[in-house]
């Protein structure tokens, strides 16, 4: 396989990770492009990256280590609120933190794997997600709207989610139940599946959703690759089925600290 078909294989991935680590899809993709244009332009490099997944992710932490990251993020003009309150917020938790975390749960890298991405021991890395899922505690309670038509799953979630302190406002199976509970209350938080019990699309439950306000969102889905298509702006959280719990509390956790949450009465 050649090096370009690797690194397009796992681009929709990094571009995921890069995205939850800056909080914004502009941010995100221009430290990916930043990758992309050291490793055209680095022979040594380029070749590293050619040797597996944790290589690559390995090359964007030492450019997003070493880079300006308030010139990059200055680059996000036009974005919405969701976006600004990322640029906002980025300086409010201990980007080493937010990285192992993201690595280890979200991208579902090893501890030996993460270290090596990191360029540090694992019993740092070890300290660091530790550090991390404390801050996670810290995060303010919110209302949440679960979208899905599996009820072991909505349940699931439904649990999750108390057990980190947020209320949930309403389970839908259909956009129609979805639209129904939002006419009620609006959620600080909404996750959803995409193929829901009706036919219906959880995608446009949640356009129906962000018509009224800005909110994070969380597609957890057996289909990411609906929504990493390049075709219309790609979800900052996207979680793959069969999920970890661990995963989906990063999500959260990064959805409320990135997004403007709307916190319980």
């Amino acid at each position: 396989m050649s090096l370009g078909t690797k690194i397009a294989n796992e681009l929709p991935f990094l571009r995921r990770y890069a995205r939850a680590l800056t909080g914004s899809q502009a941010a995100g993709d221009a430290y990916v492009r930043a990758t992309l244009e050291a490793a055209l332009a680095d022979d040594a490099l380029r070749a590293d990256i050619g040797e597996g997944r944790a290589e690559l992710y390995r090359a964007f932490n030492r450019v997003w280590s070493s880079a300006n990251v308030d010139s990059v993020l200055s680059t996000g003009e036009g974005e919405g609120s969701l976006e600004a309150a990322a640029q906002e917020r980025l300086g409010r938790i201990t980007p080493r933190n937010r990285q192992a975390l993201l690595l280890t749960t979200l991208e579902d890298f090893s501890i030996a794997d993460t270290a090596r991405i990191m360029d540090c021991s694992q019993e740092e890395v070890e300290h660091l997600v530790s550090d991390a899922v404390s801050e996670i505690d810290r995060e303010s309670a919110t209302s949440v709207l679960i979208i899905e038509d599996e009820p072991l799953i909505s349940m699931q979630l439904e649990d999750l989610v108390r057990t980190l302190g947020h209320d949930v406002c309403g389970m839908a199976a259909t956009r129609t139940q979805a639209r129904d509970i939002v006419a009620e209350k609006t959620p600080g938080l909404v996750l959803a599946d995409i193929q829901l019990a009706d036919g219906s699309s959880g995608v446009d439950a949640v356009d129906d959703i962000l018509a009224i306000e800005s909110v994070p969102v969380i597609f957890i889905t057996a289909y990411p690759e609906r929504l990493l298509t390049g075709d219309r702006p790609e979800p900052t959280y996207l979680v793959t089925k069969p999920f970890q719990e661990a995963t989906v509390r990063t999500a959260i956790s990064q959805a409320l600290f990135f997004g403007s949450s709307r916190p319980l009465d």
